[in-house]
């Protein structure tokens, strides 16, 4: 169990190195970061400047090539593939970009499914009434085919929510949406993370969805150049006088 008082994500001088044709590629290179437990974080910068890459690192979708990577409590160096998916499935939401959503499964189907891989038997339920807050109630039985893109994304939102994790992680969530769809998705999203008392870090191209968030990290070849540590050792100091 993670302690409380301590960050929900903490990176070290964390690289990441792909190996493709042309010679290995430095994806990340020596990122440091702290995320406390309860806030919301914008990664923001250039694309290639390695936001998605950081936030497959901190899924555990993507397996640092050096440093030190720890979540909810968990050194990830520690665990195989088998433990980080666990870990996912408990600790860790993911809504990407482009939904993700299971083409076979109805939107309630899709909500359930990571409770029924805990073997939850209140799996149907849960789903159901994380369909009510996001108000698609009367879009249970639909299929993603037949659901709009902003529908989609709320179902992918109720989805990641659906173990309560303690931590979020979006990317570009609202970025295949257009404006007013995607303004309503930010809200959406923003609502539940605070009911859900979860941790979110989001990626995005939009400034305008970055200034919602307490804090922001900025990225640039791959390395973090403005980072939220000093604002959150700050509000730290605040709430301990």
């Amino acid at each position: 169990m993670s302690d409380p008082s301590k960050p929900i994500v903490t990176l070290r001088d964390v690289h990441l190195a792909l190996t493709s044709r042309a010679g290995t590629i430095e994806i990340l290179r020596g990122v440091d970061l702290e995320v406390p437990l309860g806030r919301s974080l914008a990664v923001v910068g250039p694309s290639g400047s390695g936001k998605t890459s950081l936030l497959m690192v901190i899924a555990g979708l993507e397996r640092a090539t050096s440093g030190i990577v720890e979540v909810a409590g968990h050194d990830f160096g520690q665990l195989n593939q088998d433990g980080l998916a666990r870990l996912r499935g408990t600790d860790i939401g993911i809504v990407f970009q482009s939904f993700h959503l299971v083409p076979t499964m109805t939107a309630l189907e899709n909500i359930s499914l990571p409770l029924e891989l805990q073997g939850r038997g209140d799996a149907f339920e849960i789903a159901k009434s994380l369909l009510r807050e996001v108000g698609l109630s009367d879009r249970a039985g639909h299929f993603p085919a037949e659901l709009s893109g902003g529908e989609q994304q709320r179902v992918a939102i109720a989805r990641a929510l659906s173990t309560q994790p303690k931590l979020i992680l979006a990317d570009e969530p609202t970025g295949n949406l257009d404006t007013k769809t995607g303004d309503q998705v930010a809200d959406l999203l923003f609502d539940l993370q605070k009911s859900f008392r979860t941790t979110l870090i989001l990626i995005t191209h939009d400034e305008r969805l970055a200034a919602r968030c307490e804090t922001r990290a900025l990225m640039n070849d791959g390395r973090i150049i403005e980072s939220p540590l000093s604002v959150v050792s700050s509000a730290s100091k605040v709430e301990a006088g």
